[in-house]
């Protein structure tokens, strides 16, 4: 049996990245002033950044169900028998559901995994499905394990501006101008479903020292149930912010495998650039 897995691009797994990984990835799409791009097809984040500061007006959507039906039967042509296909969390997008009542017409050849992730713990979802094909695992086999294992993940943001915020209707636009006064940054946690506030921190510093140490926390936890994997994620404009941030939890969880995926468009379009964070998965394959 051989098994193909196909994700999309919300893990920071792009198609070209993807071929090298042996992925099929699916590009997001999302509306910048009205017209539609692909993520890492015709719109770089560099580019997706600099229309945001010039206040594009941003949404996203999902992949349209003739994308999605087109992908698969591309992978089943090139001689797979059947898919895992791993999309971001169905309680932060329409995608799951969509692709499920899709799936549908594939006769079981395609199995939708709903494992409750996003970006980086998503990203270790689908590194886990390919490591578990390797095995030789079944379809079936690898979403019970992803789906079981899905909640043994957290997620940690960090946003540089409420501004975002108020244009997606998340804050008030006095909390917003209060937030910028004072400096606040909001401390972001994602258990799967949402984005919930967990804390509001003054100062970029300050923000990134709660996060890490609220991180390490959760680690532990994780951690008693077997390895963990840690991703690091952020929007930044300038690679060395990246790298620094990388550098920082990196030095906060020596020993822990460590890889950093930029945030998607999706998750961009709510936190702005400069965002930062990390994600902790409890892996399901070793």
């Amino acid at each position: 049996m051989k098994t193909a897995i196909v994700t999309d691009t919300n893990c920071g797994i792009f198609p070209e990245e993807g071929k090298k990984l042996g992925i099929f990835t699916l590009p997001m799409p999302v509306i910048l002033d009205g017209k539609e791009y692909f993520e890492g097809v015709d719109l770089t984040h560099q580019e997706f950044y600099r229309r945001l500061e010039e206040n594009a007006d941003a949404s996203t959507s999902q992949p349209a169900p003739g994308d999605v039906l087109e992908l698969w039967e591309k992978v089943l042509g090139e001689g797979y028998d059947e898919i895992v296909h791993i999309p971001m969390s169905g309680g932060l997008s329409a995608s799951y559901q969509t692709a499920l009542g899709l799936a549908a017409e594939f006769k079981g050849k395609v199995r939708v995994v709903d494992n409750h992730r996003v970006s980086v713990t998503q990203y270790d979802s689908v590194m886990d499905a390919v490591a578990l094909a390797a095995q030789g695992k079944t379809g079936a086999e690898i979403q019970e394990t992803l789906e079981r294992t899905g909640l043994e993940s957290v997620i940690f943001l960090g946003v540089d501006t409420l501004k975002y915020f108020k244009k997606n209707g998340r804050c008030t636009a006095a909390t917003a101008a209060l937030g910028s006064v004072l400096n606040i940054k909001p401390l972001l946690k994602c258990d799967g479903e949402r984005f919930d506030a967990v804390a509001k921190v003054r100062g970029t510093v300050n923000c990134r020292k709660k996060l890490l140490e609220t991180a390490a926390a959760a680690a532990d936890t994780l951690r008693a149930g077997g390895a963990v994997s840690i991703g690091v994620a952020g929007s930044f404009a300038c690679e060395e912010d990246a790298t620094a941030w990388f550098e920082e939890v990196k030095a906060a969880f020596p020993g822990d495998h460590l890889h950093f995926e930029p945030l998607s468009f999706s998750v961009i379009c709510h936190t702005g650039p400069n965002a930062f964070g990390l994600g902790i998965s409890r892996r399901a394959a070793e």
